[in-house]
């Protein structure tokens, strides 16, 4: 879909004051062992799924996503976005479909040739988003969500231009921001999102990585702060920029990640060096050495005989949320006031 044709179909369907005061957004972090399945149903009772994690190994991660559309007692999934076309998000798609109707897919049309392993999942993954519904976003673009507010950071490679609402401040951690180079995959082009419900925010940015983090949060961070961050490209070496946090200020960052895949020493002492970060949940222990993991509590999967537990959040229009660990059932509320800095 063309942007003027796909912008003007995103401003008509998107409902943006619409939203249930005795209704709470619901967010499954799936465990795909290091890419990317997280399913989103609003207050409204859509769904949109964020990626479909691995192809293949004998169908684990459509099995687990299914099961999460099983707990949340979805019977099709309303919207699928692939922030890009690397196997660990897109690799699932094909046998997810045949499992489940899907109505529209979102993405930002096709790889650019020069990453093979885009190439070979966009191969698998285009003759399944043929015949659908298919929306090709741009950032500042809205997604048709109802009851919730999802805006576009970012796609094919281009970022915001305007801020949020609540962005648009001047960073002033941005003469100390380091020059990191993209890793020259498609991981740079990732569809990042928004998601708010009333004063909850949600930020996934997919595998975006190294100076395009910096580019999005400076001069002027044009995010804001986010309630909830979902750490990019799985807390890999290229997301430890921490002019990012300085402006997003997550009360609590996830991290989708294996257990020897992604979380890297530098990312993580980074993240449990911010002063406004109140907990680091990991779908995933890592078992390398040396790791910082956050407390087992905090961990859906502590071993590789894992089941493929998830992490489940529950928010409210007030900002306040929940988050479960699907594994112990341990859960911890977190109020609408942001705690105060320094204090845990």
């Amino acid at each position: 879909m063309k942007r003027a044709v796909c912008a003007g179909l995103l401003a008509a369907l998107a409902i943006t004051g619409v939203q249930s005061a005795d209704r709470a957004l619901e967010v499954f972090f799936i465990d795909v062992e290091g890419g990317q399945a997280t399913l989103v149903v609003t207050p409204e009772g859509e769904s949109l799924l964020i990626d479909a994690g691995y192809g293949a190994r004998e169908g684990r991660d459509p099995d687990r996503i299914m099961k999460a559309v099983r707990e949340a007692g979805l019977e099709r999934l309303d919207y699928l976005l692939i922030t890009h076309f690397h196997n660990d998000h897109v690799g699932g798609v094909p046998e997810l479909a045949a499992r489940i109707p899907i109505g529209t897919f979102i993405d930002y049309g096709q790889p650019l040739g020069g990453d093979r392993m885009a190439n070979n999942g966009f191969k698998a993954y285009e003759p399944v988003r043929a015949g659908h519904p298919h929306l090709q976003p741009s950032p500042g673009d809205r997604l048709p969500l109802r009851g919730v507010r999802a805006d576009v950071v970012s796609a094919g490679g281009a970022l915001l231009t305007k801020p949020l609402r609540g962005g648009g401040e001047t960073n002033t951690a941005c003469d100390k921001a380091e020059d990191h180079p993209e890793d020259g995959t498609e991981n740079y082009r990732s569809v990042g999102l928004m998601i708010e419900f009333g004063a909850f925010r949600f930020l996934d940015l997919g595998d975006l990585s190294g100076n395009t983090l910096t580019g999005i949060v400076c001069p002027q961070n044009l995010l804001g702060t986010a309630s909830v961050y979902l750490v990019a490209h799985h807390g890999d070496y290229d997301t430890n920029v921490p002019v990012l946090y300085a402006g997003v200020r997550p009360r609590v960052a996830i991290l989708n990640h294996g257990s020897r895949k992604g979380g890297s020493k530098d990312a993580l002492n980074t993240l449990h060096a911010q002063p406004d970060l109140e907990d680091l949940w990991q779908l995933h222990a890592l078992t390398r050495e040396p790791a910082r993991n956050a407390d087992e509590a905090f961990i859906a999967n502590v071993d590789d005989t894992a089941d493929g537990n998830w992490l489940r959040l529950t928010a409210r229009q007030d900002g306040s949320f929940r988050i479960a660990n699907g594994r112990t059932g341990f859960a911890r509320d977190y109020g609408r006031h942001r705690t105060v800095s320094g204090s845990k």
